[in-house]
């Protein structure tokens, strides 16, 4: 595995988890936060750097070792400094892997649109929570930055069991990503026929959810 340098903006629960699971994994990590009182919540045996500044601040980005990163997360809990701070990164120290929090989700959509990998807290608690009460659907695991392209979780109908993913590709349009068997990742094949209880993770167009969503949930109406 190669180690890399990382740069952590705000050392709140989720700045501290990530910087400490970083560091747990080899790599080496600085962590910014304007409050010096926040670095109580790393462990005791953190030996990242901690930087007391402005996350968005040039020099404090110099000190916490940005021009060597290889990325850079902006987890505070202001959505306005963390976008400064993910621009100020990206633009101009050239850091390409960099994400932003966002707690207001439709700033999360504009900022993504723009090319600011962002992740909206409220809307991701959301999804976490319907993919675990809705019984049937679509939620989604991932969306492209053009919110045209989305990787979802698709309930099927049990009458697909024992048909290729081919056959359900065919029917919906979508293609099938991986699935969940037994609690592993399965990458199919051509040949991959769909067993009970797996669960199917489609690649689909954010237009056609609804299509697929429907073809799916209905017993296919052809038997091959």
């Amino acid at each position: 595995m190669r180690l890399v340098h990382f740069v952590i903006m705000g050392c709140g629960r989720v700045g501290a988890t990530l910087a400490q699971t970083l560091e747990s994994n080899g790599h080496s990590v600085a962590v910014i936060d304007q409050n010096p009182e926040a670095f109580r919540r790393l462990d005791a045996e953190f030996g990242g750097n901690k930087v007391t500044g402005l996350g968005f601040d040039r020099d404090t980005l110099t000190q916490a070792g940005i021009e060597d990163a290889f990325g850079f997360a902006a987890v505070s809990d202001g959505d306005n400094s963390n976008i400064l701070a993910a621009r100020v990164v990206r633009e101009t120290f050239g850091i390409e892997n960099v994400v932003a929090r966002i707690y207001d989700p439709h700033r999360a959509e504009i900022y993504q649109r723009l090319g600011i990998p962002t992740v909206a807290t409220v809307r991701w608690t959301a999804h976490q929570v319907l993919r675990r009460m809705l019984p049937m659907g679509a939620t989604d695991d991932y969306r492209d930055s053009s919110g045209q392209i989305q990787l979802a979780q698709v309930d099927v109908h049990e009458g697909w069991i024992g048909r290729p993913l081919r056959a359900l590709e065919s029917a919906s349009g979508s293609r099938i990503a991986y699935l969940t068997r037994y609690g592993d990742g399965v990458l199919p094949t051509s040949d991959t026929v769909l067993q009970e209880n797996d669960t199917v993770h489609v690649l689909l167009k954010a237009d056609d959810a609804a299509f697929v969503e429907r073809t799916l949930a209905n017993a296919p109406a052809v038997t091959e």
